[in-house]
């Protein structure tokens, strides 16, 4: 089921490069500061921790709050290293002062209940390590004393022994996911052929699913949301300890599919096969009382649950999780915007806000711990005027799950949230109103739950769109059987606008799933409203989103552009790793763009630029610490041609063009106005290693083999 390749961490030593850019780090800012105070140095041993931990996917996080043995006192340690899985931390750090006795302050701190089976204490001056109540080691920081690389590596060969109990039921349970699945898909098959009850239930969740989700939904597509519900039913439960499965509306429905053939030795033989999986995550999970901890653990095994389960599903998705720094910070740049703009924040009556692609729903997660503050309006919030979407059935599953345990935790009652919509958003364009092509009565004639969802908030005046929509603009590989499909409504009207204003040739990306979501949010909004995304930063320079620039500085009367660079196919000096700020190699731009008192362009566009070489850690640091009209920008005035970066004198654009399509054959009564007038792609089947060949019979052969794939695919579409 995981994708990470597990390996005991004592068989990777710290290195000596990690010390000595400790070492080095820690003069800089001293001879900077002159003090070796905890605020002032204590960066440097975090980013020491940090910087290793990235590389066994542990991530360092800061102020870690946990309860103490006084009654529970509340105790916050300064950082702890915690797997992506699980989240039960591995290690914890706590820095005091130099001019501290550090002895005294770590007598103190277990006496409050301060974690002490593996924690280092520091005073950039020494180092303490304890492991299970004893100190183990201690060494000096300053010097080129090898002790403190002992320390470090005595550390980092902790492992605790229930995520051991639970690297080795997650490697034998990858190993047993194919026979699993293979065993699921045949019952489902005999059902379907053998089993009345079953067929005429899943007929009717699959016209359920056509009309609310999307109508290129198949049975194949139905199949795949049963099986994922079966496998995943337990995890929740177990992690939750919730009856999810039994409340809400369209796990009632998979239910139903499920108790047609998932019964006798099928169920007791498959359920046997994960016991030792799910008591693994249900021994950790007990060990884990704070809700957000138990939704960051859901949320890292529905990522990697996708990734090894169905990777073209994943990647066409974009399943990524977006870090609560980013998250947090666009919220309060839209509280703040929503404010200025309109004279409400946004938990204030008549703000609906919208999370379009909602993923594990941490967005609405954060909005209701951003309205904590005030019951009474968030309980109306909640009721009413947070709504989001979601088109995969177990992000679907985990975003009611974390948004509904979020809000009881807040509230101290359990309530269902009655605004989260199973449907694709880009297909739900009857809220688009003259936009749409078609009524906004389109399910009308439906009454089931979810389509009574969809509806109200198609009925409701959105206000703020905020989110993390999918990116991935084309399918590298075209054997690969992963296309992106076309949503015809959306795709139309970004050839009336951002198309239509461009002057680039090709315009593939244009069809980038991020990009659809501008077009649709952007008509969603109508007149005023906010829109917040945090996406691939390719629309701000490259050359084929001219006409997008263009289309969203007439569309909307203020743009705010927050640039965090990690853009590793650009660089490849810098790894996604660890400058990238949610890990992957597709640079990244928070924008917002606001449309206040009907008035559209031109817009006033503000730039920030956060430096190319920064990590990660500090990039969502510096989040975490801004505000949105705190930060330094610079004013973009944009020329007719719509470059936003990188700017000229104007002198390109009086040069002759070296090609243009549009020029025509070739006018003796008129100048040439391009160099060459006839442009050609050339043959470009994209299944060119099938068609072409170095002689007849390997051609024939590859085309029969192809021929024979193509046929077999239509005959079972869903063997993908």
């Amino acid at each position: 089921m995981l994708h990470i390749v597990w390996q005991p961490l004592r068989s990777c030593p710290i290195s000596r490069q990690h010390i000595n850019a400790y070492r080095n780090r820690i003069a800089k800012l001293h001879a900077v500061s002159g003090s070796r105070n905890e605020g002032v140095v204590s960066d440097a041993f975090r980013e020491l921790l940090a910087s290793w931990g990235r590389q066994h996917d542990l991530t360092l996080s800061p102020q870690w709050e946990s309860r103490g043995n006084q009654r529970g006192n509340r105790i916050v340690v300064d950082g702890a290293l915690v797997p992506s899985i699980l989240r039960k931390p591995f290690g914890y750090w706590e820095a005091k002062d130099s001019k501290d006795d550090l002895d005294r302050e770590i007598a103190k701190k277990r006496a409050a209940g301060y974690p002490d089976d593996n924690i280092i204490y520091e005073d950039t001056v020494t180092a303490v390590l304890r492991k299970n109540g004893v100190e183990v080691d201690r060494a000096p920081l300053q010097g080129d004393d090898p002790a403190l690389l002992q320390l470090l590596t005595r550390f980092f060969a902790f492992e605790r022994p229930k995520i051991a109990d639970f690297r080795r039921a997650a490697k034998q349970f990858k190993a047993d996911l194919p026979e699993i699945l293979d065993a699921l898909r045949g019952a489902i098959d005999v059902a379907e052929a053998a089993n009345p009850s079953y067929r005429a239930a899943a007929a009717a969740f699959l016209a359920h699913a056509k009309a609310a989700i999307n109508p290129a939904v198949t049975a194949a597509d139905v199949r795949e949301m049963l099986i994922q519900h079966i496998l995943t039913e337990e995890i929740f439960n177990s992690v939750f300890d919730a009856n999810f499965h039994r409340e809400n509306n369209v796990a009632q429905r998979l239910s139903a599919l499920e108790a047609a053939f998932f019964t006798g030795r099928l169920r007791h033989a498959t359920v046997a096969v994960l016991k030792p999986y799910y008591n693994a995550i249900k021994s950790a999970a007990a060990d884990t009382a704070d809700a957000r901890e138990k939704q960051k653990c859901v949320k890292a095994l529905y990522e990697d649950f996708y990734k090894v389960y169905n990777p073209k599903v994943a990647d066409r998705l974009g399943v990524v999780y977006t870090p609560g720094e980013i998250v947090c910070f666009m919220i309060r740049g839209a509280d703040w915007l929503c404010e200025k703009h309109f004279g409400k924040c946004l938990i204030d009556q008549g703000v609906d806000i919208l999370d379009p692609a909602t993923g594990t729903g941490t967005f609405i997660v954060e909005l209701l711990e951003h309205f904590a503050g005030d019951r009474d309006k968030l309980r109306h919030k909640y009721k009413e005027e947070l709504h989001a979407n979601e088109v995969a059935i177990l992000p679907y599953y985990v975003a009611n799950l974390n948004i509904e345990a979020t809000y009881a935790a807040l509230t101290g009652q359990y309530t269902e949230f009655p605004n989260l919509c199973f449907v694709d958003t880009l297909d739900n364009t009857a809220g688009l109103g003259m936009f749409a092509g078609y009524s906004p009565d389109l399910f009308g004639s439906f009454s089931d739950k979810n389509i009574g969802r969809i509806k109200h908030q198609n009925e409701r005046p959105i206000s703020v769109i905020v989110g993390n929509p999918p990116y991935n603009a084309w399918q590298d590989d075209y054997n690969a059987r992963n296309p992106k499909r076309p949503y015809k409504r959306v795709d139309e009207r970004i050839e009336a606008t951002y198309s239509a204003r461009s002057k680039a040739q090709n315009k593939s990306a244009l069809k980038d799933m991020y990009v659809r979501f501008y077009r649709w949010a952007s008509d969603r909004l109508r007149d005023d409203g906010i829109l917040t995304f945090v996406t691939n930063r390719n629309f701000i320079d490259k050359l084929a989103f001219d006409g997008f620039r263009k289309s969203v500085a007439m569309e909307f009367s203020e743009i705010w552009l927050v640039d965090l660079g990690g853009d590793v196919r650009a660089n490849p000096k810098i790894s996604g790793t660890k400058h990238n700020a949610m890990g992957i190699q597709t640079g990244l731009t928070i924008a917002f763009m606001v449309r206040a008192g009907g008035k559209r362009g031109p817009a006033a566009i503000r730039y920030a630029r956060r430096p190319e070489t920064e990590t990660a850690v500090d990039k969502l640091a510096w989040l975490a610490g801004s505000d949105l009209h705190q930060i330094d920008y610079e004013s973009i005035q944009p020329p007719a041609t719509g470059v936003w970066l990188h700017q000229t004198d104007g002198v390109w654009a009086t040069l002759l063009p070296l090609a243009d399509p549009a020029a025509g054959p070739t006018d003796s009564a008129k100048p040439p106005e391009t160099i060459f007038r006839l442009t050609s792609n050339g043959i470009k089947t994209q299944r060119d290693d099938w068609m072409w060949a170095g002689n007849k019979r390997t051609l024939q052969k590859k085309a029969r083999l192809f021929t024979a794939t193509y046929n077999a695919y239509v005959k079972n579409p869903s063997d993908k």
